[in-house]
């Protein structure tokens, strides 16, 4: 069995590579302003899980630059995600906000947020 997880992972991480999208086209000054909103947005992933890959996707095809943090071989964010966020479960997008942290842990939801942040700027 986890022969077989190992194999569907690099199949999954291998069609993600070939199929890339691509980023939204903005202004300078536009990326900019979205860059500024997003620079306090980490998600706790494992690189071959499919949810994370559907965020990090969507993280791309919106010209989002997100803080990718491994919790599967990063002993030192796993544990933030179980003390912080309080359950090891990803893919889950730490939001930071005038000083107010939201985990937010379902891939739908995740990039339903990301969806919305170009809007204010």
């Amino acid at each position: 069995m986890k022969l077989i997880r190992w194999l569907l992972g690099r199949l999954i991480l291998l069609f993600d590579f070939i199929f890339t999208p691509r980023s939204k086209k903005r202004s300078t000054q536009a990326q900019q302003q979205l860059d500024n909103i997003t620079q306090n947005l980490k998600l706790y992933q494992f690189k071959a899980c499919p949810f994370c890959v559907k965020v990090r996707r969507a993280a791309k095809r919106e010209g989002i630059k997100l803080e990718t943090r491994d919790a599967k071989d990063n002993t030192t964010y796993r544990q933030e995600l179980l003390e912080q966020g309080g359950k090891v479960k990803v893919p889950c997008l730490r939001i930071e906000e005038q000083g107010q942290v939201t985990w937010l842990y379902e891939s739908s939801d995740i990039v339903s947020y990301l969806q919305r942040l170009e809007q204010p700027a």
